[in-house]
């Protein structure tokens, strides 16, 4: 496969990433992951696909260098870290001591997913 196809598959399923989960807050995205979690654990992970693709890259490329490693790991982070709120709330346990702070979330936070992981993709090839 090409690299700029492969690039471009990044970018789509960031974007799709972050387009179902979008909020103008933090507690709203994590509302939204709650209403998908809430229906089918299987739908969320069908629906957090970056992780799976960037899982997927590694081994089919052999490529588990720095770049590519930090990519995996952080997405599993993410999405583990997630679970762990929504657990928390699927308990009615309050997550106000994991999240202090209900920050907004601008325009461009919301898609700075669509340029770090890409570009740490570009940065594993090299």
């Amino acid at each position: 496969m090409s690299l700029i196809l492969l690039l471009s598959i990044f970018i789509a399923l960031e974007l799709f990433e972050s387009n179902w989960q979008k909020s103008t807050h933090f507690i709203g995205l994590i509302k939204n992951n709650y209403l998908v979690y809430k229906k089918s654990i299987f739908l969320y992970f069908l629906l957090n696909p970056t992780f799976f693709y960037a899982l997927y890259l590694s081994i089919v490329l052999n490529n588990f260098n720095f770049w590519m490693s930090s990519i995996v790991i952080m997405k599993f982070i993410d999405i583990s870290f997630r679970l762990f709120l929504l657990s928390k709330i699927d308990n009615d346990e309050p997550i106000d001591k994991y999240i202090p702070m209900n920050f907004a979330i601008s325009l461009p936070l919301r898609y700075i997913n669509t340029l770090i992981y890409p570009t740490m993709f570009l940065l594993a090839l090299i």
